[in-house]
């Protein structure tokens, strides 16, 4: 693969070690021959940040990496997730692994998961892109939520409970696992569709076809709807619905060559059980 000569890094300093560890892997960089880097602590990105650069290399939390998917998709630069957080499915190196691995790394030994997005329009000129999920929830929380989900134009059915996700593969083993919702393939081309604590036992989880065009419609008496994009940005509705669609866009995951998928969930959710504990 091309190596990475120009690195922009963003540090959550918030998460322990992750400020010690970026400027660890910024020494790194420089021995590699990397001719530029760039340095931001903190979420808020400058306006332009990624122009320029090969790569983005984030130190923290997959919410660290989640604040940065839509500049970089935007940017069309690969995504480096150090993890300096819990679970890190998204950060895809150790604080561990990362020092070791850094310099073969930037010198192009590496792979790239492309991963869907969801684009979401809220309104007019209002859009918004998803890594992980779209919720669709009450405004005010606690508060049920009535609402109708219609696939190319056809009623799919309505739902009366807490609210809806719709989440990507990547986005599958976050809220939507949390809520029931199944796990889906990172590289299959689908949306999830889980319904939240659903007043009915019928409900479940719907897989949609990756060219869907979905619409929520609101109809629910005197309420307005929140959407909360990857549980970063929450967008009040003004409008009576809502559109989702896979995006046309795809962030560039960069992952060891020899990364397996099945490895990392047995790793992170401790399955257990079979004969991959005695290996």
């Amino acid at each position: 693969m091309p190596p990475f000569r120009r690195l922009a890094f963003v540090v959550n300093p918030d998460k322990p070690g992750a400020s010690e560890l970026a400027d660890e892997l910024l020494e790194i960089a420089g021995r590699a021959g990397v001719k530029q880097t760039k340095l931001n602590k903190g979420r808020k990105l400058p306006r332009g940040y990624f122009k320029g650069c090969d790569a983005v290399c984030v130190v923290g939390g997959d919410g660290t990496l989640l604040g940065v998917v839509r500049a970089a998709a935007r940017q069309g630069i690969p995504v480096i997730g150090v993890n300096r957080g819990s679970l890190g499915f998204l950060t895809t190196y150790s604080a561990e692994e990362a020092p070791v691995q850094f310099e073969a790394l930037l010198g192009g030994d590496y792979r790239l998961a492309q991963r869907s997005m969801l684009d979401c329009k809220i309104g007019p000129g209002r859009r918004d892109a998803a890594l992980n999920d779209v919720l669709i929830k009450n405004e005010v929380n606690s508060r049920l939520v009535r609402l109708e989900v219609f696939a190319d134009g056809e009623l799919v059915t309505d739902y009366f409970g807490d609210g809806i996700i719709f989440s990507t593969p990547t986005g599958s083993t976050a809220y939507n696992l949390a809520a029931g919702g199944p796990i889906v393939h990172p590289a299959a081309q689908v949306i999830a569709m889980t319904p939240i604590c659903p007043h009915t036992l019928n409900n479940r989880t719907i897989i949609f076809r990756d060219t869907v065009k979905l619409r929520v419609v609101n109809r629910t008496e005197d309420a307005r709807l929140l959407v909360a994009i990857d549980g970063q940005r929450n967008s009040v509705v003004t409008g009576n619905s809502i559109d989702i669609a896979l995006s046309a866009s795809r962030l560039a995951l960069v992952q060891p060559r020899r990364y397996s998928h099945f490895a990392v969930m047995r790793s992170k959710l401790k399955w257990s059980g079979g004969l991959a504990d005695k290996k």
